[in-house]
């Protein structure tokens, strides 16, 4: 896999959105074999450049920048060239240009004759656009410096690019790219492209504007696995023959093709403000997370959610880890729910909590305490596996004369600090006898 930086744009070019960049695709898992950057090939775009030009396919444009005079010829009054530019014997521009005088080099857009060009599009099909049409766009600026157009083409036909996959916002730039490639003795490569993505409102998603949502690292440090977004990302704007959602990586690259992919933009649904974390995710993004959270192992899950757990409470043991996993397993749609889903196996003590709470369904304050007390007994004398837990609370619940939630519930929340949490019987036996009665007791004196 080659890795190439288009970072001649200096001014949206900073350190910081190129280690974002290399972050994101290093935690996706995609990594490569090769690395290159646009800015340090100049010398490759300018030789393609000067073989243009020595062709007489481009010429110098020595029109300082800003000047009011240009020839507005497009079927829609576009700008196409600067007057007598063009035009311009070769002798006058090499004796100017051997002055020093400032030029940019412009592509010569075939004019004559109602010339078309045209390519096939993998997504959007027959594409033709007449020439006259198109303006003599720039290769190199008046600095030197290559321009977007001649600097992609020289390094995709450097590198031997095979296929162009991109947003559909560079599908007009095709038809100059064609262009290019062929002035310079190339076979243009195979084009596909892609839906653009936009925000709810129907806008094209921007970092600018929209902030941190469209950057790749916010998923990974909000929680998600790459697996899973991934799997959201390719059903932006594309879906298998199937219908299927959830989709390892292997699988995605089985099914893919370019005929499953929709014309229209693909919308990324967020809310904006987002009022809680979760809002600023799209909701598919957060489900299929869960599925593929709820599709780990236990052993890895848990290696994916220690280091998070460890952030907060930095002594939690691997064999902890380990029983808790598959406890919250189904409660968690993204790894940083851990946080909250699993607090109460990790902390010493519990936050405060309405006693309220302990009270159960049906019942009163008395009837809690009842219940608790009945459980600091029988607690302290059974084994803390599941099936003796289950039975000698039931048997207690029981001899009480109330029903069994009547007679888990006060127990739950003293030992969780809530009402929503896993089964009672695996949460005991995770805690232990010690925390469990200390809970118990605590609640007691609580009511």
């Amino acid at each position: 896999m080659i890795l190439r930086l288009d970072d001649t744009d200096v001014e949206r070019n900073t350190e910081a959105s190129v280690n974002s960049i290399f972050d994101g695709l290093k935690w996706l898992g995609l990594g490569w074999d090769e690395e290159y950057k646009q800015s340090e090939r100049g010398a490759l775009h300018r030789q393609m450049a000067d073989a243009i030009f020595q062709k007489g396919l481009a010429y110098r444009d020595f029109t300082p920048a800003h000047a009011g005079d240009s020839e507005k010829s497009g079927t829609q009054g576009t700008w196409l060239f600067n007057p007598g530019m063009r035009e311009l014997p070769r002798e006058e521009s090499d004796r100017r240009a051997a002055t020093g005088e400032p030029f940019a080099l412009r592509f010569r857009v075939p004019r004559e004759d109602g010339q078309v060009i045209r390519f096939t599009d993998g997504v959007y099909g027959e594409q033709m656009k007449a020439g006259a049409d198109i303006e003599d766009f720039a290769l190199l600026r008046s600095d030197g410096m290559p321009t977007y157009h001649l600097a992609s083409c020289a390094d995709d036909a450097d590198l031997r690019i095979s296929h162009i996959i991109r947003g559909q916002d560079h599908l007009s730039n095709t038809f100059k790219h064609v262009l290019i490639f062929e002035a310079a003795g190339y076979t243009p490569p195979q084009f596909a492209h892609l839906p653009l993505l936009v925000a709810p409102d129907g806008t094209k998603l921007s970092k600018r504007r929209h902030g941190p949502v469209v950057s790749v690292t916010t998923y990974r440090d909000a929680g998600f696995l790459p697996e899973g977004f991934i799997n959201f990302l390719c059903l932006l704007g594309w879906s298998p023959k199937d219908d299927r959602t959830k989709m390892s990586q292997q699988e995605l690259v089985e099914i893919f093709s370019l005929e499953g992919i929709n014309r229209a933009n693909a919308v990324v649904n967020f809310k904006e403000p987002a009022t809680t974390p979760e809002e600023t995710f799209d909701p598919k993004a957060v489900w299929l997370n869960a599925e593929h959270i709820r599709g780990l192992a236990i052993g890895d899950l848990s290696a994916r959610l220690m280091p998070i757990v460890r952030e907060i409470w930095p002594a939690v043991t691997s064999e902890k880890m380990l029983q808790v996993t598959p406890l919250i397993r189904e409660r968690i749609k993204l790894l940083r729910d851990v946080l909250t889903a699993a607090d109460f196996f990790f902390v010493d003590e519990l936050p405060p909590y309405d006693p309220a709470e302990l009270i159960p369904q049906k019942g009163d304050a008395a009837m809690a305490k009842k219940v608790l007390e009945k459980a600091r007994v029988v607690l302290a004398n059974v084994e803390f596996k599941h099936d003796p837990l289950d039975q000698t609370l039931r048997a207690a619940a029981q001899e009480l004369g109330v029903k069994a939630g009547q007679m888990f519930q006060p127990i739950r929340v003293a030992v969780c600090g809530r009402k929503n949490a896993p089964g009672l019987f695996e949460t005991l036996e995770v805690l232990g006898k010690k925390v469990t009665l200390a809970r118990v007791e605590q609640a007691i004196l609580r009511i």
